[in-house]
């Protein structure tokens, strides 16, 4: 069972090394929910639950199936496990906590979902650090605002990185001097723009907010047959360029599904960065929805990355997190895969929306060296299922544009804006997409001619009439 580390700019501490090597070496007689909890097995983490599981088991070290999911980054099992009643603060034998793990990988969905459940964010682990300690070690900028938003005493955490900083100044020094920016007056620091942070590595996505951020009231009941495949890839493997934006567009997309349109919480999978690799794409788009999806249901899969052509086939790929264009029949996820995926789910209705761009010209798109720019037509190689449509942000030829000042893609900007302000969805919270489109197409050309000087036309590409 191997554990899964996100790895930061800098190496890893020997104590982490040292902690991640116990649990691997336990993990071969973990108990099973551990074992599926760290998998990211949600269908064997609810069976195991409903046979009458302890979901507060802790194994030899003190570890519970919730911080082996934390450890994972595993968002989807966090919530079932909170759901099902699991302590947030059970410390391991060390002294960690679930938000000590989250915190120093970064993942600001999952810290949130252990902070709205009372987990203790001044709770000190191993030598005392404190969860703000470690996300400053992980250089997490965007990590560091949020627990202090949410009571983290910065004061205790710089006098610890100071400390530490005096004794091995080659190995703390920088976490010190990040600390001590928000240090300086900690109610500023609670509101200030993470772009202000001289130095900060955190995503713009959550230095901007924007009016679409602030979510409408409810409009709909659960809808307990609609599932989401939701995706963001910002940064990659590959030091390809950042696709900017496209966490922040994939946070607020699940957002808008769960709190807006009544998706269950535990039906709709987000797949960020580092968790969306080319693996992860094929489990949720093939077996995941393959698995859960009913006749009758409603499947909204969203994507936003790069995209990149196939120079000798001209075929569409989505990047993943661990795709390179170089070799991007091997390493990415083409359309007409996932298309022939989601054709085989016996649901009512399927919507893909991609804020992506495939011509390899630029924007949301990359190429492999040495290869030119293509010119593809989308609707014409796409084959869909009856029940199929998909909302592109660009045509084939050409590039999908970030709309800066909004913090977003310019196509997911007006897509959320559409659901919020215009009548675009009925009151069973299903999307009228002809309307959606109708709205999203004009505004995303007129912002793309008028800002950017770009030509930017969505397209609906929808199932060939017989």
């Amino acid at each position: 069972m191997p554990v899964r580390v996100r790895q930061t700019h800098k190496k890893y501490s020997a104590l982490f090394i040292i902690l991640s090597f116990c649990v691997l070496v336990v993990s071969g007689c973990a108990p099973a929910l551990h074992s599926a909890a760290e998998d990211g097995d949600m269908d064997k983490v609810r069976t195991l639950l409903k046979e009458g599981a302890n979901v507060n088991e802790t194994d030899s070290d003190g570890i519970t199936a919730l911080y082996m999911a934390a450890l994972a980054g595993r968002s989807d099992i966090i919530r079932i496990l909170i759901e099902a009643g699991a302590n947030v603060n059970i410390k391991t034998n060390w002294g960690d906590t679930a938000l000590h793990r989250v915190a120093y990988n970064g993942s600001i969905e999952n810290a949130k979902l252990l902070l709205d459940k009372g987990a203790d964010v001044n709770a000190t682990g191993y030598y005392n650090k404190t969860p703000l300690v470690l996300a400053a070690e992980g250089y997490h900028a965007d990590m560091i605002k949020l627990l202090i938003s949410r009571g983290a005493d910065v004061d205790t955490a710089l006098a610890w990185t100071e400390a530490k900083a005096a004794q091995y100044p080659e190995q703390w020094s920088g976490e010190a001097k990040l600390l001590a920016k928000f240090a300086q007056k900690q109610e500023i620091a609670k509101s200030m723009p993470l772009a202000a942070l001289p130095g900060s590595e955190s995503q713009p996505s959550s230095a901007i907010r924007s009016d679409i951020d602030d979510l409408p009231a409810a409009m709909a009941t659960s809808r307990k047959s609609s599932y989401a495949v939701v995706i963001g890839i910002e940064n990659y493997r590959q030091k390809l360029p950042k696709a900017d934006f496209a966490t922040h567009d994939a946070e607020m997309v699940t957002a808008y599904l769960t709190k807006v349109l009544g998706y269950p919480e535990e039906n709709v999978v987000t797949l960020l960065n580092d968790h969306a690799t080319n693996v992860d794409l094929a489990k949720y788009l093939e077996k995941w929805l393959q698995n859960n999806v009913d006749a009758g249901g409603t499947v909204f899969i969203f994507y936003s990355g790069h995209g990149a052509p196939n120079p000798k086939t001209g075929d569409a790929y989505l990047v993943p997190y661990d795709g390179d264009p170089s070799f991007i029949d091997q390493t990415g996820y083409s359309l007409k895969r996932m298309y022939d995926a989601l054709g085989k789910l016996p649901a009512q209705e399927i919507i893909v929306a991609l804020d992506s761009c495939f011509s390899g010209a630029g924007g949301r798109s990359v190429l492999a060296e040495g290869a030119r720019p293509l010119v593809m037509n989308l609707k014409t190689s796409a084959s869909l299922s009856k029940h199929m449509t998909v909302m592109a942000a660009a045509s084939g030829d050409q590039i999908s544009s970030t709309y800066k000042d909004k913090g977003h893609g310019l196509f997911t900007y007006f897509m959320l804006k559409g659901i919020k302000n215009e009548d675009v969805t009925r009151p069973d919270g299903s999307i009228k997409i002809d309307d959606l489109f109708g709205y999203v197409k004009p505004q995303v050309e007129r912002i793309a001619r008028k800002q950017y000087n770009n030509e930017q036309s969505p397209q609906l590409i929808e199932p060939a009439k017989n």
